[in-house]
């Protein structure tokens, strides 16, 4: 049996969802991503890494650079496109590849960038989506940030909206909803490490870890 697998991470922004995929991916001793793909996807295509910057988990509103704003019509599952200006579902569909390369390769744990999607035929994968609530997502950005609890909550709002029309965007499933993922959880219930304790079985049990 192939003993690789894959954990998706979604999360609201100030949930701690990065801190607790990357210490989840130390304690299982598997490759952790984040924003590591934008610099993945840029050396893997030959493009820009800025292109893949401002494309970051948003939705296409139109092209880098732009012209148009339609869905990037693909020709099979290999085609890059050839164009002076790449749409943001080309991007996509380049950074998607990455995913499922590094997937192919060796055990990974991802965040965000509509991985659990990417990889739904992944016959081993956990799909986790974190949350946490408002308060705590607000304390936790000021502390972070050094920013107003105002600030907090227009860059909280902000992200969530962009995050949710990124997903619901490409996977045409609902962000943040319970039955798009394995497993949902607030982190602010448990605290960041006793969550990722609480993650940390569920993925074992889910995926017959030792």
């Amino acid at each position: 049996m192939d003993e690789k697998f894959v954990i998706n991470i979604g999360r609201q922004l100030g949930s701690g969802g990065r801190e607790i995929g990357e210490k989840l991916a130390t304690r299982l001793g598997i490759s952790f991503y984040d924003k590591e793909l934008i610099n993945l996807a840029s050396e893997e295509s030959g493009l820009c890494r800025e292109f893949f910057e401002k494309a970051d988990e948003r939705a296409a509103q139109g092209i880098v650079g732009g012209l148009f704003g339609a869905r990037f019509p693909f020709i099979g599952d290999g085609a890059i496109p050839t164009m002076n200006c790449l749409s943001n579902d080309a991007l996509f569909k380049v950074q998607s590849d990455v995913i499922r390369k590094l997937a192919e390769e060796k055990s990974c744990l991802f965040v965000g960038r509509c991985a659990d999607y990417i990889l739904r035929d992944h016959p081993r994968c956990a799909n986790v989506f974190i949350s946490a609530s408002r308060e705590e997502r607000i304390a936790r950005l000021c502390r972070i940030h050094s920013i107003s609890k105002n600030e907090a909550e227009d860059m909280m709002n902000r992200a969530d909206k962009k995050r949710s029309e990124y997903y619901n965007y490409y996977s045409y499933k609902t962000w943040g909803a319970a039955a798009t993922y394995h497993l949902c959880i607030d982190s602010s219930a448990l605290g960041i490490e006793r969550t990722i304790d609480f993650i940390e079985a569920f993925v074992k049990q889910k995926l017959h870890l030792q």
